[in-house]
C-alpha cells in the first residue's frame, strides 16, 4: 500500500472513531396526546435535538425537555421548529416530550434528529491510532474537510426535504379546501336557482287560480 493511501486510509478511520451518536424519526402524534422519548447521558455529554412539525393543523406542538432530577431545560408551546444545543450537566436519564393535547381533531408528523457528542456510551470506542493535528498532510485535512462538507450536505438536505415536504402539505391542505369551499358555492347556486324557479311558478300559479275565480 501506497504511503498517501495509507494516510487517507488513517483518516477515514479517525473520522469514524470520532463519529457521534445521532438518530433521526419521523412519528405521527394523535390528536389530544403526548408522546415522550428518554436517553440516558453521561456530565459533560453535549446534546443537540432538532424538531419540525411536517404536517398536522397549524404545523405546531408543544415541547418539554427535562433533565434527570426533573429540571426544567426548556419548555415551549405551538413551536413548529426549533433547535436546542445543551450540554449535560447531570447524569442520568434525559426525557423530552412532545404534546399534540391542545388539538381535538388533528393529528401531527413530527420530524426529531436527536445527535449526542461526548459520552462515551454514544460513541465507537474500539481503540485506533491517534494522530495529532499538525501531523497532518495537505491529503489528510483534505480529507477530513470533505468529510465535514458531507455531514453538511446531508443536513441541508434533510431540511431541503423537510422544507418541500412542509410546502406540499400545506398546498394539498389548501386546494383541498379550495375544493371544499367551490363545491359548496355551485351547491348554494344550484339551490338558490332551484328556488328561484319555484318562488316564480308559484306566482304564476296564484295568478292563474285568481283569474279562474274571477271569471266564474
Amino acid at each position: 500500500m501506497l504511503p498517501w493511501e495509507f494516510n487517507i486510509l488513517l483518516v477515514s478511520v479517525i473520522l469514524l472513531l470520532k463519529k457521534i451518536y445521532a438518530s433521526e424519526l419521523t412519528f405521527e402524534l394523535p390528536d389530544n396526546a403526548k408522546e415522550c422519548f428518554h436517553d440516558n447521558l453521561k456530565i459533560d455529554s453535549h446534546f443537540t435535538l432538532e424538531f419540525q412539525v411536517i404536517t398536522g393543523g397549524n404545523y405546531d406542538v408543544d415541547l418539554e425537555l427535562q433533565s434527570p432530577t426533573g429540571k426544567i431545560l426548556y419548555r415551549e408551546t405551538k413551536k413548529q421548529y426549533d433547535q436546542i444545543d445543551k450540554t449535560a450537566e447531570e447524569a442520568g436519564v434525559y426525557q423530552f416530550c412532545f404534546s399534540n393535547e391542545f388539538s381535538t381533531f388533528t393529528h401531527k408528523t413530527i420530524y426529531i434528529d436527536w445527535k449526542v457528542d461526548g459520552d462515551p456510551e454514544h460513541e465507537i470506542t474500539r481503540p485506533g491510532p491517534r494522530v495529532a493535528e499538525s501531523a497532518l498532510t495537505m491529503i489528510e485535512k483534505s480529507v477530513e474537510k470533505i468529510h465535514e462538507n458531507l455531514e453538511k450536505s446531508i443536513d441541508d438536505q434533510t431540511h431541503h426535504r423537510l422544507r418541500e415536504a412542509t410546502g406540499r402539505a400545506r398546498a394539498e391542505d389548501l386546494n383541498q379546501r379550495v375544493q371544499d369551499w367551490s363545491l359548496g358555492q355551485f351547491l348554494l347556486i344550484i339551490f338558490v336557482a332551484i328556488g328561484t324557479v319555484l318562488l316564480l311558478r308559484s306566482f304564476f300559479s296564484d295568478r292563474k287560480t285568481s283569474n279562474m275565480t274571477w271569471n266564474r
